[in-house]
């Protein structure tokens, strides 16, 4: 399996995207970077697209792709939840914002349900309630050969419950803003900071006795020096490895 981070960040500059992430070149977690990362060619081979939830950084790329795919005779797989699905065709195609591709027949809905395995295409994706602002979920993806990633989307705390479900070699995990905005972004809008996530990896360990790969998704771009600084301390603290998601990263399990 192979992972390619194409957008790391929840705010979008002219070096850095949002959130997405290809796997295999042929799956997509999350589309906030997408078409701005592909070529048309390497679009039409994509067999399936999964969000996490409905809000802008992750689905922002949804409407361009089905252009691209409509105007190249090519359809794909749109896999989420009923309620980000609804948020999807409601707010952004509906033929009003731009053309429903789900109607035009460009777009296949899979519905992701809670804790249910779900085959898509070449992989099992099962999709676990995770704390946000809104509906949201993380997403579970193993191969045929048993490589499992889990990637958490955009998270707050209380992650403990899902631990004891997944065993992935590799963790994609979110860390938004550092300490000083633990109130605000970390306790009001759901999201984990450094402190956060030490927290979180203290129970992951807990559970299942290891630490896999980590690799934090989601930044926000202008304060990333001091993510990275706090972040330092937490993999010290842990004695563990903690990297910082960069546009282009790859990774091979």
């Amino acid at each position: 399996m192979e992972i390619q981070i194409l957008g790391a960040h929840n705010t979008e500059s002219s070096n850095t995207r949002m959130n997405c992430i290809l796997i295999d070149d042929k799956l997509v977690l999350d589309a906030g970077g997408l078409t701005s990362s592909l070529s048309l060619k390497a679009q039409t081979k994509l067999q399936a697209v999964c969000l996490t939830h409905a809000h802008y950084d992750h689905v922002r790329d949804i409407p361009a792709l089905g252009m691209n795919l409509y105007l190249n005779k090519a359809r794909i797989d749109i896999c989420a939840t009923k309620v980000a699905y609804e948020s999807l065709t409601k707010y952004l195609i509906n033929d009003d914002l731009y053309p429903d591709w789900f109607d035009r027949g460009v777009f296949n809905f899979i519905t992701l349900d809670h804790n249910k395995p779900q085959i898509v295409g070449d992989y099992t994706v099962k999709a676990m309630p995770v704390n946000h602002s809104v509906p949201s979920v993380g997403l579970q993806v193993k191969d045929n050969e048993g490589k499992t990633i889990f990637y958490t989307g955009d998270t707050g705390t209380g992650l403990v419950d899902i631990w004891p479900l997944i065993t992935p070699q590799l963790l994609i995990i979110e860390v938004t803003a550092p300490n000083r905005y633990e109130e605000s972004i970390g306790n009001g809008a759901k999201h984990l900071t450094p402190r956060l996530l030490k927290e979180e990896l203290v129970s992951f360990r807990k559970t299942k006795g290891y630490l896999p790969i980590i690799l934090l998704i989601h930044m926000n771009f202008p304060l990333e020096d001091e993510i990275a600084a706090e972040i330092e301390d937490v993999a010290a603290s842990l004695k563990c490895s903690i990297s910082l998601a960069r546009e282009g990263m790859k990774f091979k399990l």
